[in-house]
């Protein structure tokens, strides 16, 4: 049986081999970047808010005495904010295909910066949780809606690049939430300022967003073809843009056609989404349950648990970890369009299982000597270094390519619900499961999922580095028929088709 193949164009996969300088050319259009930068706030602003309660936590359990003396409330705060945004991301894909990813993006911003007021001027830890909830209805929304935008308004050659500098602003925003905590730790207010300063990105991308053009995807889906046109020709020279152009109109009539019946449950329906759909959102659990939460959300608390009391001491060695979490970001950025998204995961989870082995043995043995308390330290930063360029990105940037378009949008948010999900279960019980069995053993159970999500990846997350969404789709066809295609031939075929 031979695999169907599109016909290709001169940005196909294939071409790009031949002719590499294109994929520079993209690079410097400062349209494109600009339209993922833009987008990437969305990024920022998830970043933001995981990175910020890490340190706010620390003052709120002095404001409040209701708080300190109880780890499930302190657990309620900090993932508040995930089960809004497990709501958030299940309307998320709704609200992309029905209403388009540009006015998904103001609703989330508004939304995020109401909840930002709510929680610098909560005069309780109930109301602080109302904030936190609106916060992470923004975030859940965003976490849908910036990939799918980014990677829609990509050249294949380079989406897997620009999709993952939503990944970059996430850990930037987390690098900066803790800049923000360290400069508000002497400040009267210290937690509310840090909370209140969240809803500054989400005015300054509102205002952006409102300058920018909807995907072009989703205008040919809705027959606005001059607009999405126009979007095009700022993105693809004249040499590229018909074929462009004829495409996405030929593919839009036929998804035109199929999105309008297309419900959730049908997802589980045809074996080739369903596959796809697994995969999507078995990377996100893993993900979440191979602890990088864990580490953001409860750093500097883990940092004391080693032993050094100080909060300020505490937030400079969280500061350096969220510093190499970006730093690490940047070269994922850098590899994964280059290694390929399997590759980089499988390197980035053999790491992630040596660091999590590491802070185990650390903790427990903690108590014979205060130099185990640095090897922790030591083996969080060795863990962000290898977490950072593999399975930060690599969920994100592989769930807005393996999708077909008519699916792209319910699809994404059911994947990003679980990502929340598991964000919110490994959140809500890091600290309760940490007291009962010991943190050196709460580490142990992180790694053993690490080894099952090292085996995933090898041997259901197929290679999608610089295939078009139409070859991705071949992929599927050909596993539901009992075929593993190999991808360099999906390759060799887009080039000479």
């Amino acid at each position: 049986m031979t695999i169907p193949t599109m016909q290709s164009t001169p940005g196909s996969s294939g071409y790009l081999d031949l002719y590499p300088e294109r994929k520079m050319s993209f690079f410097k259009n400062p349209y494109i970047l600009g339209l993922a930068a833009v987008a990437g706030i969305g990024g920022l602003l998830f970043g933001y808010d995981t990175g910020v309660i890490s340190g706010a936590l620390l003052y709120i359990k002095d404001d409040f005495e209701e708080v300190r003396n109880s780890n499930f409330l302190q657990e309620t705060i900090v993932s508040m904010a995930i089960a809004g945004a497990i709501v958030g991301a299940a309307v998320g894909g709704w609200f992309n295909d029905y209403y388009g990813r540009k006015k998904a993006t103001l609703f989330a911003d508004v939304i995020f910066a109401l909840g930002a007021i709510v929680m610098a001027a909560a005069p309780n830890p109930y109301i602080l949780i109302v904030g936190r909830l609106l916060v992470g209805l923004g975030v859940g929304v965003a976490s849908v809606t910036a990939p799918v935008y980014i990677a829609e308004a990509s050249p294949s050659e380079i989406r897997g690049s620009l999709v993952s500098t939503n990944v970059l602003m996430i850990t930037g925003g987390q690098f900066l939430s803790y800049l923000v905590n360290l400069a508000f730790t002497r400040v009267p207010g210290t937690w509310r300022w840090m909370l209140g300063v969240s809803g500054v990105p989400a005015v300054i991308q509102f205002v952006l967003m409102l300058f920018l053009p909807e995907s072009p995807r989703w205008l040919f889906i809705k027959n606005r073809k001059n607009e999405a046109v126009d979007v095009i020709s700022k993105i693809f020279d004249l040499s590229r843009l018909e074929d462009e152009i004829d495409f996405l109109t030929a593919q839009s009539e036929k998804e035109r056609q199929r999105r309008s019946t297309i419900k959730f449950w049908h997802v589980f329906r045809s074996k080739e989404i369903r596959m796809s759909f697994l995969v999507g959102g078995g990377l996100l659990f893993f993900q979440q349950f191979t602890g990088i939460n864990t580490v953001m959300y409860y750093s500097p608390t883990i940092v004391q648990m080693a032993g050094f009391e100080s909060n300020q001491l505490a937030l400079l060695l969280s500061l350096i970890v969220a510093g190499m979490n970006a730093v690490g970001t940047i070269l994922g950025i850098y590899l994964i369009d280059l290694a390929g998204r399997k590759i980089l995961a499988l390197s980035s989870l053999g790491g992630v299982i040596a660091s999590l082995i590491l802070l185990s043995v650390a903790f427990y043995n903690q108590s014979s000597s205060e130099v185990y308390g640095w090897i922790a330290v030591l083996g969080l930063a060795l863990y962000i270094l290898f977490f950072s360029p593999g399975m930060g990105p690599v969920p994100w940037t592989v769930n807005s390519e393996i999708y077909p378009e008519e699916y792209r949008g319910v699809c994404g948010g059911m994947a990003a619900v679980v990502c929340w999900i598991s964000n919110l279960i490994v959140s809500e019980s890091f600290l309760s499961i940490a007291e009962g069995i010991g943190i050196g053993s709460s580490f142990l159970i992180l790694a053993g999922i690490a080894v099952v999500a090292f085996f995933f990846v090898l041997l259901y997350v197929p290679e999608t580095k610089g295939l078009t969404f139409d070859e991705v789709d071949v992929i599927w066809r050909e596993r539901a028929w009992g075929k593993n295609p190999n991808t360099q031939n999906l390759l060799e075929q887009g080039s000479h088709s």
